[in-house]
């Protein structure tokens, strides 16, 4: 019996012992694994810091974009990924104990819209237009960097692709393969635009900044040489900008600031299904205040504000809406410096410009999709002399209707159609007065409505697998101002002989109707003939790795009907000696020539470690003027043109880029030459040059992730090597009998810091 109690207390005394050993012992701890991914097409994202927040748990990605967190007490817990450039992302999690899970966190950039799933794509580079063979797509990270801390402008960035020349640092507005910016179509979700700009004054010569908020584009492709014929009314190049539609996640805000204006943008979901969204974004600039305050003397007083919004709603799974709008004012005073100004001087200047475009879509099935859209745009302009009288004043008015379509009829094979309607006017006058103030030296007026018809069809056929493609595409244009009737043809062909290896060629024909205060003043009238051109193209686009490619091209257009005013500037002509200026010269359909040349795009597209290209530019263009019988360059013939963009995330916190551009000399447009220090008239146009344009800045973005909101710093260096760039800005005036010039130049930017803040929330 004693033996018996003893063994039962000896087995007592073991449970006790274990259950004691197991209540001390911790609970098994959890895991998580997963893989971050850019949300714009799916690469996976190196260097990304992910933490569990208010926890010591953290991990950085691997280059394969893979966390690994290990020996996680169990409990609720946020996961928050962050890394520079890309909106932050929180999850929150719940933890149990020995539990095993595996996530994949989507990264979207800054500037794009924010969702939960990747955007799948053919590549790094997106899938290739075939209609198309020229075009370039600039979005992301890289549009943002490019576009520049101090202006934060969408059109500065397109300045570093190549084929683009610009030598004016004051200006968003360049040249494409010799063609002026006039021959340019801007186009903003799938309207075409007339001068979307904050300017000093209502002309081309003038300095620029484009009223679209880069923080609300999605994407914003180049159309160069040959492109589709849903673009009409220019004759060089059209740029589409498609702003972004708001986050389908969740509400969110930020609030920029930086050296020459700040704004606010919200975004957020409509709907408790989150059916629809909205984004809206505000801008104003404040350089003016800190000029005043800092140079009270000087005669710089420039501002701007802008507010740009969009609201997309599904009405149904076939039917789909939106409504978005533009709207800015800019502006010039130099009222302190009146004294100091001249007749024909501005002493206040006010722009403002104002577009509402209401759209639709419409897929009945997989094989259909119409687009619509109804829009208004208006442009306002009022100068004024120290005199308050008006020298430059307009009203621009344009209502459009355009619909486009595109139907998959038979396989990979697509016919895409459409028709345009826009209804113009232009209503306004320029003014130049002599020293009297109330005698007028000249005077232009210019006044009336058009109404301007377009459609055009477009055909796509695959074959070979989708290794040979051919479009045949035909546009009609009927122009209201002189009812000229025009026909456009473009067809190319893209064939793969190679794997990675596509070769396109095209050409096309287009047609461009004069500006309405031409048409509509006695200077040009009704009887313009639209411009025309003529385009040809062959490309060779190898794709040298799965992030890499390699692209030659080589280009042809011949101009024919291009706007001039042919005698316009004084000249020597001969045994005639000088022939003056005409104060008031008509514009006819003088011009016609080419442009031809060749480029090397070597481009690299990664959102880890190295992104960016390198392109070099070779270009002819001469004109001749069929009315004097002159040929001579293009006003924007530049010969060379380098163009280097390079960016690297060096750590989840810190990303730095470089852009450098690179111009040989462009043409003093006039009858120019130099002797010694002086420069002279001279019977030949355009014989005189610039120096080159060379220019260098350096960017680098610090980010601080915080529980719930985000830091970015923005700091850059514009011409961080202090090139001088002077640049060519006015005739003024010559001195007889030796005919010496006095000719007006400025410099370019100098070496310039800038910084910018951004909070997110």
């Amino acid at each position: 019996m004693v033996l018996i109690m003893r063994l039962l207390t000896c087995l007592s005394l073991a449970l006790l012992l274990g259950v004691s050993e197991a209540q001390c012992e911790e609970p098994a701890s959890a895991e998580i694994r997963g893989v971050v991914r850019d949300a714009r097409g799916g690469e996976p994202l190196a260097r990304v810091a992910v933490f569990l927040e208010s926890t010591p748990f953290h991990a950085i990605t691997d280059g394969m974009g893979r966390f690994d967190i290990k020996a996680i007490k169990p409990g609720d817990y946020t996961l928050r990924v962050s890394t520079v450039g890309y909106k932050l992302a929180l999850t929150n999690i719940n933890l149990s104990a020995g539990q095993f899970k595996e996530f994949e966190v989507t990264l979207t950039p800054d500037n794009l819209r924010q969702t939960t799933t990747v955007e799948v794509n053919a590549g790094p580079f997106g899938a290739p237009r075939i209609d198309s063979p020229s075009e370039i797509s600039l979005s992301g990270n890289d549009a943002k960097n490019l576009a520049s801390v101090l202006a934060d402008d969408p059109l500065r960035a397109v300045q570093a692709l190549p084929g683009i020349t610009s030598d004016d640092d004051f200006n968003s507005r360049f040249s494409l393969r010799a063609a002026d910016y006039s021959r340019i179509g801007l186009y903003l979700d799938d309207v075409l635009l007339h001068q979307p700009f904050h300017m000093i004054e209502g002309d081309t010569g003038s300095g620029s900044l484009t009223i679209v908020n880069g923080d609300m584009l999605d994407n914003l492709d180049v159309q160069s040489g040959v492109y589709p014929a849903i673009y009409g009314d220019s004759t060089a190049a059209a740029v589409d900008i498609q702003s972004r539609e708001g986050s389908q996640v969740k509400p969110s805000f930020r609030v920029t600031a930086s050296a020459s204006n700040s704004g606010a943008l919200g975004e957020g979901p409509l709907g408790k299904e989150h059916q629809g969204d909205w984004i809206l974004s505000v801008r104003k600039s404040y350089l003016q205040y800190i000029v005043d305050r800092v140079a009270s003397d000087s005669a710089f007083a420039f501002g701007f504000f802008d507010d740009q919004g969009r609201v997309t709603y599904n009405l149904n799974h076939q039917n789909r809406a939106s409504l978005s709008f533009v709207d800015g004012y800019s502006g010039l005073n130099r009222t302190q410096d009146m004294s100091k100004l001249g007749l024909n001087d501005l002493m206040t200047s006010n722009y403002h410009y104002t577009l509402a475009n209401l759209g639709w879509n419409f897929t009945p099935n997989g094989q259909f999709l119409a687009t619509s859209h109804v829009a208004y745009m208006r442009e306002a302009i009022t100068d004024q002399n120290r005199n308050n009288l008006n020298f430059d004043q307009g009203q621009y008015g344009e209502w459009v209707w355009n619909s486009n379509a595109t139907w998959m009829w038979h396989g990979q094979d697509s016919f895409n159609f459409g028709w345009s309607m826009r209804r113009i006017r232009d209503d306004g006058f320029t003014r130049d007065y002599q020293y009297m103030p109330s005698a007028l030296l000249a005077e232009v007026d210019y006044r009336g409505t058009a109404l301007r018809l377009g459609g055009y069809g477009e055909q796509i056929w695959k074959a070979a697998h989708g290794r040979v493609s051919l479009t045949a595409g035909l546009r009609w244009d009927k122009f209201g101002v002189d009812a000229v009737q025009t026909t456009s043809p473009q067809v190319t062909l893209a064939f793969i002989p190679w794997a990675s290896t596509r070769i396109n060629f095209g050409c096309g024909q287009y047609a461009q109707e004069p500006d309405p205060n031409w048409a509509f003043s006695f200077l040009g009238g009704r009887g313009l003939l639209p411009e025309r051109a003529n385009s040809f193209v062959v490309s060779l686009d190898r794709q040298l790795d799965p992030r890499t490619r390699l692209r030659l091209e080589f280009y042809d257009r011949q101009d024919r009907d291009l706007l001039f005013r042919s005698l316009l500037e004084p000249r020597l002509f001969g045994s005639y000696g000088l022939v003056y200026g005409a104060i008031n010269p008509p514009i006819n359909n003088a011009l016609r020539g080419y442009a031809r040349g060749m480029e090397i795009f070597l481009q690299r597209h990664s959102a880890n470690r190295l992104t960016g290209w390198v392109s070099y530019s070779l270009g002819y263009s001469r004109l001749r003027d069929e009315e004097v019988f002159v040929s001579f360059p293009a006003d924007q013939d530049q010969r060379h043109t380098v163009n280097v963009y390079l960016g690297y995330r060096l750590r989840p916190t810190i990303n730095l880029s470089v852009r450098s551009i690179y111009g040989s000399g462009m043409p003093i447009p006039g009858f120019y030459s130099q002797q010694g220090s002086s420069y002279v008239l001279s019977a030949d146009r355009n014989a005189l040059r610039e120096k080159a344009y060379e220019r260098t800045d350096v960017r680098v973005n610090r980010a601080w992730a915080f529980d719930r909101w985000k830091l970015t710093l923005y700091a850059e260096a514009v011409n961080i090597l202090n090139r001088t760039n002077p640049h060519y800005e006015s005739f003024r005036g010559y001195n007889l009998p030796q005919y010496t010039l006095n000719l007006g130049f400025v410099n370019m930017l100098p070496i310039l810091p800038s910084a910018g803040v951004v909070l997110e929330f």
